[in-house]
């Protein structure tokens, strides 16, 4: 990189970020754009300024977890062709291992105090960056971020956002339902690899002027949570039904928040059991959010509005939210159908701009004057929609979105298995986990299968993210399948949840 090139960070087409939050043991402050009255606590802002220089320099970002394997970054990496990417000390070895298939990569940026050979720092360009800058003009459809997103056949898809949809479309997350002002302190506990972030922890909380508050949590701590929300002044807090089904199994009694005033949840659907717990020991309500990584909120329940327990609201000022039949004709009140958003006569501007260099997927997600969010749904005579289930299959467990193909490819790896059928499972605390069924090679089915599970298990977390593998497996003499040979999933699903 040239000297004069230093002024801005990121001047490449794209550009790929994998846990650009980079976490120390001492606690550091630090205001980050003052003017746009953001304030982070106990973590570095790296994270936060990357989306603010790609933003200003018309850079797409593309978020991914820490917990993404050497496979699963070379793939995005392949897809997405990005040319720079930005880690830390944790996943540069990871990089360094699958760079020399990436001949693309021109960049790597490292968030380290830290040298390392090969990588630039980040620290010391921002040091040495000038403070004069023009942005770039960038246009409203432009593409301003990706973020890859798991489906029911395939490797994840990139779902592309533009400076309009994401850039302005989150200020209905912001205003209504997150109900943020400058007042206001936000903690959200997404990873920041998720588009979650984006609609609570950048843009909503942006525009609105709020405050984000940041913890360093490497793993999900009951004790840790309850602490903060006790000792920090967090008025607003988001996080996924998983964590409030752990947080109301504490003594809540023994914890006073005396700032936290509004407590949304978003992800997968809460059970009310957990509300009422929540609320009987805080005095607060859980307002729930329904949308997914293409669109920003889709429906909620708003503050200062009656909660239906198992409802996720009303939909959003954003959308017109219908429930309509498979060839996009509007049900009647009551009736079970697909959860879907109008798009004709004019398609909402903060809706996706489609599945980057795949117009056939893009194409099916509409059907008539609407977009197909791809969950079956209810909408009551009130107007309040009621969750059904996924139309596809994709398991969504704890919040993460865990398409079966993936872990099915994963499994096959295995010299034990010689097929494999992969679906969601009840949990109490997750919502869902990932069960797989398994058909075994004729010379491992004497082997002991305690063992043999435990063993498929380390594989599918070594050759994929962690996250992703089955935490149950049931081996199986055949799987069913229809006529053509296609695994039925539907029935395999059916009986791990009991429905007829």
């Amino acid at each position: 990189m040239k000297t004069s090139d230093r002024s801005t960070i990121h001047k490449f087409l794209s550009i790929l970020t994998l846990q650009t939050m980079c976490w120390t043991s001492g606690q550091r402050e630090r205001s980050v754009e003052k003017n746009h009255q953001t304030q982070l606590f106990g973590g570095l802002p790296e994270w936060w300024l990357v989306n603010v220089a790609c933003l200003r320099t018309g850079t797409v970002l593309i978020p991914g977890t820490s917990q993404l394997t050497a496979r699963d970054i070379l793939h995005r990496l392949c897809t997405s062709k990005a040319k720079c990417i930005i880690t830390d000390d944790t996943l540069a070895p990871v990089l360094d291992s699958i760079a020399p298939e990436c001949s693309f990569l021109k960049t790597k940026l490292l968030v380290s105090d830290r040298k390392r050979e090969g990588w630039m720092d980040l620290g010391e360009l921002s040091s040495m960056a000038s403070s004069d800058h023009t942005c770039v003009e960038t246009k409203s459809d432009d593409p301003m971020t990706i973020f890859f997103t798991s489906g029911t056949t395939g490797s994840p898809k990139m779902t592309q956002h533009s400076h309009c949809s994401f850039g302005i479309g989150l200020n209905v997350n912001g205003r209504y339902w997150l109900d943020l002002t400058e007042r206001d302190v936000l903690w959200n506990t997404s990873d920041t690899g998720w588009a979650k972030t984006a609609w609570s922890s950048v843009f909503a909380a942006w525009v609105q002027g709020a405050c984000v508050f940041v913890h360093h949590m490497p793993r999900f701590e009951t004790k840790t949570v309850l602490e903060t929300l006790a000792n920090y002044p967090i008025s607003t807090f988001c996080t996924a039904p998983t964590a409030y089904r752990m947080l109301v199994q504490e003594d809540l009694s023994r914890y006073r928040f005396q700032n936290l005033q509004h407590c949304l949840s978003a992800g997968e659907p809460i059970n009310p059991e957990v509300m009422e717990k929540w609320k009987a020991s805080t005095g607060l309500n859980i307002y729930e959010g329904y949308g997914q990584t293409e669109t920003v909120l889709i429906a909620g329940t708003f503050k200062g509005m009656d909660i239906k327990p198992g409802s996720f609201g009303k939909p959003s000022p954003a959308y017109d939210v219908q429930v309509v039949d498979d060839a996009g004709k509007v049900v009647a009140p009551g009736t079970e159908g697909n959860l879907a958003i109008r798009v004709k006569p004019v398609k909402p501007f903060c809706l996706f701009t489609g599945y980057t260099d795949d117009p056939e997927r893009t194409a099916q997600c509409y059907r008539g004057d609407f977009y197909l969010t791809g969950d079956r749904g209810i909408m009551d005579k009130d107007g309040y929609l009621w969750f059904v289930g996924r139309a596809d299959d994709v398991i969504l467990s704890a919040g993460y979105r865990i398409g079966p193909f993936e872990v099915e490819n994963a499994l096959i790896e295995h010299e034990a298995v010689a097929e494999s059928a992969v679906v969601s499972s009840p949990d109490p605390v997750r919502g869902e986990i990932v069960k797989a069924f398994v058909v075994l090679n004729p010379t491992f089915k004497s082997h002991n299968h305690d063992q043999l599970i435990a063993e498929l298990q380390r594989h599918v977390k070594k050759v994929t993210a962690p996250y992703k593998y089955p935490r149950k497996i049931e081996f199986v003499e055949q799987l069913p399948k229809t006529v053509s040979g296609k695994i039925r999933r539907v029935e395999l699903r059916n009986k791990e949840w009991g429905r007829s």
